[in-house]
C-alpha cells in the first residue's frame, strides 16, 4: 500500500509540475489533438483529405517517378491545413477574449477552473468513447459548404475547405475551446488552439499518403493509443484547474 501511495503521489507531483509550466496547456492541447485526431479527425475529415488527394493525382505518361513525387507532395495538403490552422487559432482567440473581460475580477479563478474541468470531462468522455459526434444542422451545413471545395485543385479552394472544416463540431473541439477559454487571454487562447491544430495534422497527412489502408490502420491503432493519452490530458486539465482555485 505504501508503494502504491508513493506512486500516486509521484504522478500527482508530475501533473502539477507539467501544469505549472508556461507551455503546459499548449503542450496538453497539442497531445490532445494528436491523440484525438487518430479517432475523430481521421473519421470525420479523412474523406475530404482523400478527395483532395485524388483530385491532385496528375500522372504524366512515362514518368512514374514524377507522378509518385507529385502525389506525395500533394498529399501534404498545405493550404488545407493552413485553413484549419486559421479557424482553430481564430476560435481560440475568440474563446480567450470572451473570458478576458473577467480576468481582473476575483471570480475569474473559479470561472477558469470550471472551464478547465469541463475540458477535462470532455477529454475523459472522448477517451472512454462516451461522446458521439451525431449529425446536426451545423454538421450538415459545414458538410454542404465543404463538398464543392474538396474536389478542387486550387490552393485557394483548399484553404477555404480547411477554414470551413475547422468549424465542424465535435467533442474534441469543444474540449479544446473550453480549455482555451479558461486562459482568459486572446493571445493565450489563440496559442493553445494553434497547438491543438498542429497536433491534428500528422494523422491527416498519413491518411493523405496512405489512403484508405492507412485510415483503417490508424483507427485500429487509435483504440490502444488514444484513450490513455486523452485520459492523461484530462488529468493535466484538472491539475491546471486546481491551480486556478
Amino acid at each position: 500500500m505504501d508503494i502504491i501511495s508513493r506512486f500516486f503521489a509521484m504522478c500527482g507531483d508530475g501533473l502539477m509540475a507539467a501544469a505549472s509550466m508556461p507551455l503546459g496547456l499548449p503542450a496538453a492541447l497539442f497531445l490532445a489533438g494528436l491523440a484525438g485526431s487518430l479517432v475523430h479527425c481521421v473519421g470525420m475529415c479523412g474523406p475530404f483529405v482523400l478527395g483532395q488527394v485524388m483530385a491532385s493525382v496528375d500522372q504524366q505518361p512515362g514518368d512514374r517517378s514524377y507522378g509518385e513525387w507529385h502525389r506525395l507532395a500533394g498529399a501534404l495538403l498545405v493550404p488545407y491545413h493552413l485553413g484549419r490552422f486559421t479557424t482553430y487559432t481564430a476560435l481560440g482567440a475568440v474563446a480567450g477574449g470572451a473570458t478576458a473581460v473577467f480576468a481582473s475580477l476575483e471570480v475569474f479563478g473559479l470561472l477558469s477552473a470550471v472551464l478547465l474541468v469541463a475540458a477535462a470531462a470532455l477529454l475523459a468522455a472522448q477517451a472512454f468513447g462516451l461522446v458521439m459526434n451525431a449529425a446536426s444542422p451545423a454538421t450538415n451545413l459545414v458538410a454542404r459548404l465543404a463538398g464543392p471545395l474538396s474536389a478542387s485543385r486550387s490552393a485557394g479552394a483548399r484553404y477555404g475547405l480547411g477554414v470551413v472544416l475547422g468549424f465542424l463540431p465535435c467533442g474534441l473541439l469543444y474540449a479544446a475551446l473550453a480549455a482555451a477559454a479558461g486562459t482568459g487571454s486572446v493571445l493565450s487562447g489563440a496559442t493553445a488552439m494553434a497547438c491543438f491544430a498542429l497536433g491534428t495534422v500528422p494523422a491527416l497527412v498519413a491518411v493523405g499518403w496512405g489512403g484508405l489502408i492507412m485510415r483503417r490502420h490508424l483507427r485500429t491503432v487509435a483504440k490502444w493509443v488514444s484513450p490513455p493519452l486523452l485520459a492523461g490530458n484530462a488529468l493535466v486539465m484538472l491539475a491546471l484547474a486546481s491551480q486556478r482555485l
